[in-house]
């Protein structure tokens, strides 16, 4: 049986939203990374050089994780989500992969952005990861019907 766990990081509340419509069109579990530190408003403001996650992003900084996937082993499938940030995957998604071993695992990325398309996004997590087996990759709106969800992950 292909169980599968749906992971996200959402620090708006973009890719929660995506993540929960995932989840349920394609009966798999929940499963929030979450930052020690919640992100403020003021933390996310991408146009301000020494904000939070603008330092994070530029100098490669992780931030420490409240929680771990608990038993990760049961799950053949992963799918990863996030909102892009600068182009690729936030800081954050790197140390869960560090923290998480997800070897052996079928892993689709999908991603949240206003108006970038995935492709670099997909390109870097790749790079960074290579002895992982991702899948494929999308972009989600949110706005998808349940059967859009579901074919993504089962072709």
């Amino acid at each position: 049986m292909n169980k599968i766990l749906v992971c996200y990081f959402s620090a708006t509340g973009v890719t929660k939203k995506v993540a929960e419509k995932l989840s349920q069109a394609i009966e798999g579990d929940l499963f929030e990374i979450e930052p020690q530190e919640r992100y403020s408003e003021k933390d996310l403001d991408w146009m301000d050089h020494n904000s939070r996650s603008s330092i994070e992003m530029s100098q490669g900084i992780k931030p420490n994780i409240k929680n771990t996937v608990p038993n990760r082993e049961d799950y053949d499938t992963i799918c990863l989500g996030f909102p892009i940030w600068w182009y690729k995957e936030p800081t954050i998604i790197n140390q869960f992969l560090e923290e998480n071993d997800m070897t052996g695992k079928n892993i689709y990325i999908f991603v949240t952005s206003g108006s970038s398309t995935i492709d670099s996004t997909y390109k870097s997590i790749k790079d960074d990861f290579p002895h992982l087996n991702f899948v494929k990759g999308k972009r989600f709106t949110g706005t998808e019907s349940t059967k859009e969800y579901q074919k993504w992950v089962v072709e």
